[in-house]
């Protein structure tokens, strides 16, 4: 007997697309190819804005891909396309602006042995052995957003740290987690994947092995409402 494989998830194809899109642009760029760089600079303008607010960014974002029915799946939806579409702009434009003048890959896949999630990168911000609060409430700011637009803002916040120091964040997760979040109770769930990821940190040891680093708690992320900074 024979078993049919399952269609993937929106969020698997929306990782899927984000790979697709972010990979050869990454690698043009880091080639100083001039249609790579120009294209960066193109999508940078659109970071922390809505989708629509650009339509000069609509060549460089092909959501083509999600309106193709994988077998056995079945179409999506005006909102489920309006949302993809939405998440996939943040996550572009929030990676081009990460890139900026960097030389090495912005956008890296995690992995269980090096995660690269954004509680992760946030983390590493922050020493070994300690908590920095102000970046921590940058992170609980940013679970807490109102909708899309401000959380790609207050993401952006964090994107320019990360970037000062160098510090890669795996945007094609990023891009899944955003489309879930706008779903009901999809911002508990994204804030607990992003607490995870902060206690999934690792430290690279001297003899090449990954060691967890000491982690205060951090169910704040999960459980804070932050009620006094809502536009």
């Amino acid at each position: 007997m024979t078993t049919t494989a399952a269609p993937p998830s929106v969020p698997e194809r929306l990782r899927q697309l984000a790979a697709a899109h972010i990979t050869p642009l990454q690698e043009g760029y880091l080639r100083d190819d001039s249609k790579a760089v120009a294209a960066l600079a193109r999508l940078r303008r659109g970071a922390g804005k809505e989708a629509g607010q650009l339509p000069d960014l609509w060549a460089l974002v092909d959501t083509g891909p999600l309106h193709t029915v994988p077998d056995g799946a079945r179409p999506l939806d005006e909102e489920a396309l309006t949302r993809a579409e939405d998440a996939l702009h943040a996550a572009l434009t929030l990676w081009a602006l990460h890139q900026q003048s960097r030389p090495t890959r912005m956008h890296q896949p995690g992995s269980r042995q090096r995660p690269t999630g954004l509680g992760t990168a946030v983390r590493r911000l922050m020493p070994a052995d300690d908590i920095d609060e102000p970046l921590l409430k940058r992170l609980v700011r940013a679970g807490t957003a109102p909708d899309l637009t401000s959380l790609a803002q207050r993401l952006r916040d964090i994107v320019l740290l990360l970037r000062r120091e160098d510090i890669p964040l795996d945007y094609a997760l990023l891009t899944s987690q955003l489309y879930r979040w706008q779903y009901p109770g999809g911002p508990d769930t994204v804030r607990r994947e992003w607490g995870r990821s902060f206690h999934a940190r690792r430290d690279t040891a001297p003899n090449g092995t990954h060691t967890p680093a000491h982690e205060p708690g951090l169910d704040d992320i999960a459980e804070t409402p932050d009620t006094k900074d809502a536009p």
